[in-house]
């Protein structure tokens, strides 16, 4: 993957490429940033444009050998470490390595813009929760104590690293503080107070942000050749993830379904009409565990946006039309009171669906408490 190939991040990548002409790579970077700001794409093409052979003042050439086997992901001084676990396939001891076809099947189709979910829905982890074991662990040592291939760095790209088991953290530190020479190390990771401070101290920092809504436009023009017309209609939903971006254009819908089904449901919280909250609970239930979970961040994000509204800081409201009118209306219902208590019951509700709770019962019981919350002085 060339730097060309990633619309927007200008001033990460002017950072980057400089930091190679100006021979001061460090060992150890750690790109940190929400899901969907490009941080797997440009590990890929940083990597890539290291160890070009032709490469100019800009970018990697793409054409030598080094480059077409970093754009086929094969070549033998690129390394991965993710998170993985025990599949119907892989009963025994699971090391990031036998996952590789996979790994690079998801990441050359989707041109590194995927989250974690879509990574264990890959691999077949169904309910479970993968971990960067102590076993992978091992196998960064022994991988590293290599001379390379053929390249002058040897990379290794750790994903999500906030997912590094903390007993097996301890036997990385050391090869992470004094790595042999030529090696580079690339952690991946999207929330910082999951990621043990030994770790983090050990690394320098990248920080990502999310994409603004010009990025976002561009990026999902170039990344999925849609319309600009069809990127306009969702970078406000998308909120400036690109991942986010591309799953509401590919699968047809948006944010319009979720926002109708919250305001009748707070509609009907207010007016205290627990027969009909309870056929939409069991109507909710039929959704699907996906379009669920997808609701309650829906719900998050609109209660984030009327907070803020409430607090007169509208400028950072991303929603127009009918949902900012709403949005507008409904803030004043949400005080210190209540608005935490809020949010916090949604965010368990998410959790609770991840992890197979029934659908209607959740829905119903927030709903009641929801009843006696906007009531609150």
């Amino acid at each position: 993957m060339k730097f060309s190939d990633i619309k927007g991040r200008e001033e990460i990548k002017d950072r980057l490429i400089r930091s190679v002409r100006d021979n001061r790579v460090s060992h150890a970077q750690l790109f940190l940033g929400p899901e969907g700001s490009g941080k797997l794409a440009l590990a890929l093409a940083y990597a890539q444009y290291i160890n070009c052979t032709q490469r100019t003042e800009t970018d990697s050439c793409g054409e030598c050998p080094s480059c077409i086997k970093y754009g086929k992901l094969v070549h033998p001084d690129l390394h991965f470490i993710y998170p993985v676990a025990k599949t119907k396939e892989i009963t025994d001891k699971p090391l990031s390595k036998l996952f590789i076809a996979s790994w690079r099947e998801i990441v050359l189709k989707r041109r590194a813009v995927f989250n974690l979910n879509d990574w264990y829905q890959k691999i077949g982890l169904e309910n479970k929760q993968g971990i960067i074991n102590a076993e992978d662990c091992n196998e960064i040592i022994r991988t590293l104590s290599y001379k390379s291939y053929e390249s002058e760095y040897k990379v290794m790209i750790i994903w999500m690293v906030e997912k590094l088991f903390h007993s097996a953290a301890p036997k990385i530190l050391k090869i992470l503080e004094e790595p042999p020479d030529k090696t580079l190390f690339i952690l991946i990771a999207e929330q910082s107070e999951l990621i043990l401070p030994t770790i983090l101290s050990r690394t320098q920092l990248i920080k990502f942000t999310p994409r603004n809504n010009q990025e976002l436009v561009e990026a999902l023009v170039s990344h999925i050749s849609c319309s600009n017309e069809e990127a306009n209609k969702v970078k406000n939903v998308a909120e400036g993830n690109l991942n986010k971006a591309i799953k509401i254009v590919e699968s047809g819908e948006s944010d319009q379904s979720d926002f109708e089904l919250f305001r009748t449901w707070m509609r009907l919280c207010f007016k205290k009409d627990i027969k009909v909250i309870l056929k939409l609970s069991n109507d909710f239930h039929g959704l699907g565990r996906e379009r669920q979970k997808r609701f309650f961040i829906y719900c998050m994000k609109v209660i984030r946006f009327g907070i803020l509204h409430h607090y007169e800081n509208s400028e950072q409201v991303r929603a127009e039309g009918e949902e900012l009118i709403f949005i507008q209306n409904f803030s004043p219902f949400l005080r210190p009171s209540n608005s935490g208590l809020i949010v916090k019951a949604f965010d368990e509700a998410h959790y609770h669906i991840e992890r197979n709770g029934s659908a209607n019962i959740i829905f119903f019981d927030i709903s009641l408490k929801m009843i006696s919350w906007l009531q609150l002085k």
